[in-house]
């Protein structure tokens, strides 16, 4: 059977991992971003520099690593609040 070609310029049915609502006033999720072991070593690398990222600084990171800022920006969030937990415990 012939295959329908592929429309590149569509835009995916949620952008950037944000929560949004479908018709039945229902949350859909975006599945949880597996990272790859070179993306998640630069992650790291660069949140043992600093903590917080300006802008530009995360924009960058971003498009080195191909993920998006949203995903950058998460991904530091929730370093930082693991590193705290952590350091709470001593």
């Amino acid at each position: 059977s012939p295959s329908s070609p592929q429309e590149p310029n569509k835009p995916p049915p949620v952008a950037n991992g944000e929560l949004r609502l479908n018709g039945k006033g229902k949350k859909l999720r975006k599945p949880r971003t597996i990272y790859s072991s070179l993306q998640l070593q630069a992650l790291n690398q660069r949140f043992q520099q600093t903590q917080y990222l300006a802008l530009p600084e995360r924009a960058e990171l971003a498009a080195q690593l191909g993920l998006t800022q949203t995903q950058v920006k998460i991904w530091f969030q929730n370093k930082r609040s693991k590193y705290k937990k952590i350091m709470k415990q001593g």
